[in-house]
């Protein structure tokens, strides 16, 4: 069976782009402010070794420390993740960028291989939430564990001015990993039956796809021969920020151009592809 978004190869790629990166920076490099709200390059770095180490923490060791008490809503997932990661970055300020770099190539190396043992179309421990989904496959997981990796990394590269993972290989992943939001997104939308809107990201590693109304639900798909009533169109260097929460809704409507219904373009402007 094809997996959807095949993943895996392309981690020790990026984990090795990362710690080349982390390597080359100066001591004021890594206090440099990011798109990631109040964290610098370092407060990054050591949000993607908590990534790697709870990882192999949850789900190979089976060891799952403080539980997060009741969580009724998505709000309140969101809600306690974003606590965990503060707790981490706080604890992690006295770690020095020599020990972080160390330990981010020795846990990557670990978390490569734990991914290795999984079955792609089993289920995942954790479902995408921001897919809206109760339950997802590994293979989803592993998209979204990859998209996070990637769009991270991106956010230390933009800060510290330095590219190299933007590659259609390494980055359109990324996007068709994002683009699995659009159906959640879009569930309350009501839109005549046949409705075709049309997602189209220029640059080297863009895409096309379609979002369609059937008769009671959202149906992502990325081919269409019907004309889209709705198009979308924006470049890959603005897609990765609007999906993460790096650009404001108001910002971005600036960046994008939308053809036919303007209310059902617009609602992208809101989509999120990530825990927020």
């Amino acid at each position: 069976m094809q997996i959807p978004i095949p993943v895996l190869h392309l981690f020790p790629i990026l984990d090795q782009k990362l710690i080349e990166l982390l390597r080359s920076l100066t001591p004021e490099q890594w206090q440099t402010p990011t798109r990631a709200k109040y964290w610098t390059v370092k407060d990054i770095a050591t949000h993607l070794l908590d990534g790697n180490i709870r990882t192999l923490s949850m789900l190979r060791d089976q060891y799952f420390g403080e539980t997060p008490g009741k969580i009724n809503t998505y709000q309140d997932l969101v809600t306690y993740l974003n606590q965990l990661n503060a707790d981490w970055v706080k604890a992690t300020k006295r770690l020095s960028p020599q020990v972080l770099i160390d330990l981010l190539e020795s846990t990557g190396k670990e978390y490569v291989a734990h991914l290795n043992t999984l079955d792609p179309f089993s289920n995942a421990l954790f479902a995408v939430g921001w897919a809206g989904e109760e339950t997802s496959a590994n293979w989803f997981h592993l998209a979204r564990e990859y998209s996070e990796k990637w769009h991270h990394q991106q956010q230390i590269r933009e800060a510290v001015k330095q590219e190299g993972i933007q590659s259609r290989a390494l980055y359109f992943p990324v996007l068709d990993t994002f683009m699995r939001a659009l159906p959640h997104h879009y569930r309350n939308t009501q839109a005549n039956e046949g409705l075709v809107l049309k997602i189209s990201i220029s640059g080297q590693a863009g895409g096309e796809w379609y979002l369609v109304r059937t008769t009671q639900q959202w149906q992502l798909l990325t081919t269409e021969t019907r004309s889209p009533n709705t198009e979308v169109i924006l470049d890959d260097a603005v897609a990765w920020k609007l999906f993460t929460k790096g650009l404001s809704a108001g910002d971005a409507e600036k960046l994008v151009t939308i053809y036919g219904n303007q209310n059902i373009g617009r609602q992208i402007l809101s989509m999120l592809s990530v825990m927020a």
